[in-house]
């Protein structure tokens, strides 16, 4: 039967025919929807399912993130790495604002933290402590509500947007925000660590034995989660179901690729990890910062910290013979015909001539 006889037959049908037949329609479109959203599947009973009312993902899509502003650190010089990463945040609609790095020999000793022996934490690391506190101190002068920190030569999904609304939701659960944040994350929290190279979730560590397990929010049948086979981590994947990201409470992440700070979370980090002490290199003393917080340390500063795995930046190997960091000594300087993303399926480097032209993304898995 064509559309237009459809509609003449449904015109002679009784009015209660017609609003039966209205009702059967919206529950087949609202089965729909809820086959076609991803499925958040919580299968502990320390977990939390999804929210019936969705974050508003509004700010999520401007050219912020939902964060107040986004810093790039990296040393002004390398030019190459600025390029691919104006290039790729534009063509995935975020803008990103370059904030310059330091190099550890311009730092006089008076300017070094207490409790640092500047030989052994050596000079590159140094210098890469002060171009991150450079940046949380904007945080702190602009009395910003968050603000994301990645460093230069980080890669995403295309998808990046899409993923961010779904950790929003997460964030919410966990730590739920006060009445007055605009935030799509909330105000909950001081850290959250988007991109890293292994996190491990709070119970396994020793000084939590015995105590409640941290909540967890699982998102399911994640199609931006590469093949577990393919990712990479401190977690056993292969104990989970494919295509699961969990939000959850830090455990001890390594590597400061990327992650993003409220206000109160910058002021605390700018004193704990500057005005007071230093412990060691910049990513290994905001892990210990977060690792306090998730044992309950009475004596500390009470860090909320909350970390996506399998991460959602990852360190990008760019094609070429560029060295890939500025930090280790005696990086990896081989000349590649690709580069390469761990953990990232639809690579925003790999996928921007594809970005460019309107073609269809390719997966690097």
């Amino acid at each position: 039967m064509s559309k237009s006889e459809m509609a003449g037959l449904l015109a002679t049908r009784h009015s209660s025919r017609r609003v039966f037949v209205s009702f059967l329609a919206f529950l087949v479109v609202l089965g729909f929807l809820a086959v076609s959203r991803p499925s958040l599947i919580l299968p502990q009973a320390n977990t939390h399912h999804a929210n019936d009312k969705p974050v508003e993902n509004a700010a999520l899509m401007n050219q912020t993130l939902g964060f107040s502003k986004i810093f790039a650190v990296g040393l002004p010089e390398r030019t190459d790495k600025r390029d691919a990463l104006a290039l790729a945040s534009a063509l995935t609609g975020f803008r990103i604002e370059f904030l310059d790095g330091v190099k550890g020999e311009s730092i006089p000793d008076r300017a070094v933290p207490p409790g640092v022996d500047r030989q052994s934490l050596m000079e590159t690391n140094l210098g890469s402590w002060r171009g991150h506190m450079n940046a949380i101190r904007r945080i702190v002068e602009e009395d910003l509500e968050s603000a994301l920190i990645i460093e230069d030569d980080m890669d995403w999904d295309v998808r990046l947007k899409s993923q961010l609304e779904q950790i929003a939701e997460g964030v919410h659960h966990l730590m739920p925000p006060s009445q007055l944040s605009s935030s799509p994350y909330g105000d909950g929290w001081d850290v959250l660590w988007l991109g890293h190279c292994g996190e491990i979730f709070p119970e396994v560590l020793p000084e939590n034995e015995g105590k409640l397990v941290h909540p967890k929010y699982t998102i399911s049948k994640d199609e931006t989660v590469p093949p577990v086979d393919k990712l990479t981590g401190l977690v056993d994947f292969h104990k989970y179901p494919e295509h699961t990201r969990w939000v959850h409470v830090s455990g001890g992440p390594i590597c400061s690729f990327a992650y993003a700070l409220s206000q109160a979370g910058a002021r605390k980090i700018l004193f704990d990890l500057s005005v007071d002490h230093l412990g060691g290199p910049f990513d290994n003393s905001l892990a210990g910062f977060c690792r306090d917080g998730a044992s309950g340390n009475v004596d500390g500063l009470g860090a909320k910290c909350l970390s996506v795995t399998p991460p959602v930046f990852f360190h990008h190997r760019a094609k070429g013979a560029s060295s890939d960091s500025d930090i280790q000594s005696g990086a990896n300087t081989e000349t590649r015909q690709k580069g390469s993303t761990e953990n990232i399926a639809w690579s925003a480097r790999n996928n921007l001539k594809n970005l460019l032209l309107g073609k269809e993304m390719e997966s690097q898995f």
